[in-house]
């Protein structure tokens, strides 16, 4: 025991014998959980913490050190951990947990995985995702198999262990320099409490020069008195040092530029050098904060405590792309039809799709939100748009509001846009008001319809769990030849993410067909429409996959970038 304790307190060089003996020993108390041939100090690890409030933007603050440390030259691997049981995210409601993303692996995910993914520009995989449902899923599989040798299974030392064992994992699998690990919530919550001790016990074993704690705090002014206030935030560090964590850096939210004796108390009431007390405040664009960072240097202080080299770095083309964000001229407006309009972050992905398109069309999008709850009004708030946009969605509220929006937009020429559910409303509308089938609908809705134009995929008939059960994940599309989907990817065949049970029913595609639609995309070997527009329409398209996962800040999805512009050309005429 003495030898591993001295191998860990000075600086993580524990031999591999040592490490694998008590990793194994069912007897021990170190438990230290971690994968064949892992060498400890190898890894560096980042962990980034909530301290006052919830919603403080841990994810962008992560994904843009991320983004300066790849700069650098570093192989980095973010996850996220979110304390809910659900095993995933798939069945959470977007009004209460925003945005559900997908991976091109199929994992539906917290939404701060498109930010990663986004500010990376790489795909992540459902390695990068950890809910406590999916952890102690695993922790029970394995007691039920007699895996942990007739211990009694404890928070300590087996929760904290298959945590330490899933950070060093990742590391391992994607040959990470750094894993950087977002832990949601806020200190204090009993959700996540047990992976905090786990960080801490983490710190012990790999050494502390191995692992950085940047927490993030709010930075508050009230009204009443105009000027910002630190105590909360210098409370929620002390809770956090009080479970055993140190922040080496900590990132000041706030509406303003940090004043400099804020700066100064947060430094002294925790023992963080003034340098490692960043400004966060509000931006213009949430791309901004890696220029931010930059300029405080960020990621040299990161670099220089793990002993690692720091280089020059080229952000070029990263600030072009900010200043044409915030310095636009033009402006057109969108209309978002949706149901979750009044918490955007449902919306996540399609807003920051929308913005890297602008930035490449030297425009700015307005967002209006169409409310489709109310059919009554919808044509109303239609007014002044110079493009529709139906999002994805589930369930019956808001579905005629929705398929008026679409008529709307055919009839009078707006550039549409359809997406997941919207690419099932606008074949609706069209089966409805262009070919007779009054009461067309889909069976999501009226299991009955006389004409089930949108129906259940065949292999979902069967089932009958919710949660990870849809066609999901990164699919091929092929692209027909002479249509306008060909035009936009000039590609015969392109690969997208899809999130979805129902489908175009295969015995109406022929009738459908008709009257200026058509199906410009399919499932490969299959009769699975993926991609409609229409023939009569100067920009009417509609895709059952969601390509605003896909878009990225340097390479915008094609059709956020082809109806943006057919927006801006809609507004000059």
């Amino acid at each position: 025991m003495k030898a591993l304790y001295y191998c860990v307190r000075q600086g993580g060089k524990v031999s591999r014998n040592y490490f694998d003996m008590f990793a194994n020993r069912s007897g021990g108390e170190f438990f230290t959980s971690a994968p064949k041939g892992y060498k400890p100090g190898k890894i560096k690890y980042i962990v980034f913490v909530g301290t006052v409030i919830s919603g403080l933007g841990k994810g962008v603050a992560m994904a843009a050190l991320a983004r300066l440390l790849k700069e650098n030259g570093f192989k980095v691997s973010p996850i996220k951990f979110d304390g809910y049981l659900n095993v995933d995210a798939g069945t959470l409601n977007p009004f209460r947990h925003g945005e559900v993303f997908v991976l091109d692996d199929g994992t539906e995910c917290d939404m701060d995985l498109g930010t990663y993914e986004r500010f990376l520009d790489e795909n992540l995989s459902s390695i990068n995702y950890l809910t406590a449902g999916k952890l102690f899923k695993k922790i029970l599989e394995k007691e039920r198999k007699g895996e942990y040798l007739g211990r009694d299974v404890q928070f300590i030392p087996h929760v904290t262990g298959e945590i330490k064992y899933l950070l060093r994992d990742l590391g391992m699998k994607t040959d990470a320099d750094i894993v950087m690990v977002e832990v949601g919530g806020t200190i204090g919550d009993i959700e996540n409490s047990y992976f905090i001790e786990a960080i801490r016990q983490m710190q012990y074993e790999e050494g502390m020069e191995n692992i950085m704690v940047v927490a993030l705090v709010y930075i508050m002014k009230p009204s009443t008195l105009g000027e910002q206030k630190s105590k909360a935030a210098q409370l929620g560090i002390r809770t956090l040092m009080g479970m055993g964590l140190r922040p080496n850096i900590i990132v000041c939210r706030a509406e303003d530029i940090i004043e400099e004796k804020v700066k100064q108390k947060i430094s002294i009431a925790a023992n963080v050098p003034l340098k490692n007390v960043i400004d966060a405040h509000n931006v213009k664009t949430i791309y901004e904060l890696v220029l931010n960072l930059k300029s405080q240097n960020v990621d040299e202080i990161v670099l220089q405590h793990f002993g690692l080299k720091t280089k020059k770095i080229d952000l070029e083309a990263w600030r072009n792309f900010v200043s044409k964000i915030v310095n636009a001229g033009k402006e057109v407006t969108v209309g978002m039809a949706g149901k979750y309009t009044q918490l955007h972050d449902s919306y996540a992905s399609i807003i920051e799709a929308l913005s890297h398109a602008s930035a490449k069309n030297n425009c700015k999008v307005r967002l209006k939100w169409i409310e489709t709850t109310q059919v009554e009004g919808v044509e109303k708030q239609l007014e002044g748009v110079d493009g529709l946009i139906v999002p994805g969605g589930f369930g019956s509220r808001g579905v005629e509001g929705k398929i008026e929006a679409v008529k709307h937009a055919r009839e009078k020429k707006i550039p549409f846009l359809g997406l997941c559910y919207g690419f099932q409303m606008a074949v609706i509308e069209h089966a409805r008001h262009l070919l007779g089938m009054k009461s067309a609908h889909t069976t999501e809705v009226d299991p009955y319809t006389e004409f089930p134009v949108i129906d259940l995929l065949p292999e979902q008939k069967r089932i009958k769990d919710a949660g990870g059960t849809m066609r999901l994940g990164g699919q091929d599309v092929i692209i027909e030849k002479g249509t306008k989907a060909y035009e936009i990817y000039k590609k015969e065949k392109v690969r997208e993410r899809f999130r979805h049970r129902y489908e175009c029913n295969p015995d109406f595609v022929d009738r459908l067909q008709e009257k200026g639609l058509i199906f410009s995309g399919y499932a490969p070997g299959k009769r699975i429409m993926q991609i409609l527009e229409r023939t009569d329409h100067p920009f009417f398209l509609a895709t059952q996959f969601h390509p605003e996962f896909t878009s990225r800040p340097l390479k915008p999805s094609p059709i956020f970038d082809a109806f943006v512009k057919a927006c801006l050309q809609a507004r000059n005429k």
